[in-house]
């Protein structure tokens, strides 16, 4: 990509995750402008292709995160317009969005992922699984919707008996796994040091990811070895495996009395936000923000 190319920022969109979205677009936009491009910021809506084709920019940088910008749809878009556009192309975004989907993806191809079911919420007259286990929206992000059901719960979490949940009927129900949270990056086809997770309180929920103080990072992770390399592993072969580009980034459970290491997801549209894990992990590589926005821009591409 020529220096100064016209790049258009996607940010904000209609998904729960609208608010981060639009911090990730604004810090994105601010990086790219120090480093002489022309930019152009853009909070997405259903007008988007009419807007696109008007503004005719050089690349589109996908700052947006969840449902409609991380699924595959913001991406189908760009493939008609034949607009160049940053991290994973349709079929790689749509994969990875649907957890449970991926997950049997993962776990064809040999990784470890905790075991899980797909529910229909309102059908359950038992616990689908032995508690402890999370109930998980099926096609969101940033732990939206997540419940915890504790060991000895009695009565079915009413993420599987409110029909004021707010997302769809399908529910991911997957085995609790006690311990460490650990989280490992792919940049440029090679994967980062692995992070540990501290959450200041309870589990790495929404507050947790974008609240100052929400949680500690640790990196490189206090681990042995042989499990950062595990770790390291897993999360190149996930990014391979669903053909994901760009930068991705895959979380883990660690239970060391197991010992257990499980897959939960990966993600094609990490945050940029000042308290985003990419970026750190980025900079432990040599990599200051600026730089990372600008390599994530010129691994644009279309088709991706």
């Amino acid at each position: 990509m020529a220096p100064k190319s016209h790049v258009a920022v996607l940010q904000g969109g209609w998904s729960p995750e609208r608010e981060i979205s639009l911090i990730s677009g604004q810090k994105c936009a601010e990086a790219l402008q120090r480093s002489g491009y022309q930019v152009t910021q853009i909070d997405v809506d259903r007008d988007l292709a009419a807007r696109l084709t008007e503004l005719a920019p050089d690349v589109c940088f996908n700052a947006l995160h969840g449902v409609g910008g991380e699924d595959g749809e913001v991406q189908g878009l760009l493939e008609v317009l034949a607009i160049p556009y940053t991290h994973s192309g349709v079929r790689a975004s749509a994969l990875a969005m649907d957890k449970h989907l991926s997950k049997k993806i993962f776990a064809d191809a040999g990784l470890p992922v905790a075991r899980s079911l797909l529910v229909m919420r309102g059908s359950c007259t038992d616990h689908p699984l032995d508690p402890p286990y999370v109930v998980k929206p099926v096609n969101q992000g940033s732990s939206v919707g997540v419940q915890i059901v504790p060991e000895g719960a009695n009565e079915l979490p009413d993420t599987l008996t409110d029909s004021g949940w707010g997302y769809d009927n399908a529910a991911m129900v997957e085995a609790y796994i006690a311990g460490r949270e650990l989280t490992c990056a792919v940049l440029d086809d090679a994967p980062t040091d692995v992070m540990e997770i501290v959450p200041t309180n309870g589990f790495y929920d929404y507050r947790a990811k974008y609240d100052e103080g929400g949680s500690a990072h640790i990196l490189p992770a206090d681990i042995p070895a042989a499990l950062s390399g595990e770790i390291q592993a897993v999360t190149l072969m996930a990014h391979r495996v669903l053909g994901c580009r760009g930068v991705t980034r895959a979380d883990f459970r660690f239970d060391p009395d197991g010992p257990t290491l499980a897959l939960l997801e990966i993600n094609t549209q990490p945050g940029m936000t000042p308290l985003s894990l990419v970026p750190e992990m980025a900079e432990a590589r040599g990599m200051s923000y600026d730089n990372l926005v600008t390599w994530i821009v010129e691994d644009a591409s279309c088709p991706r």
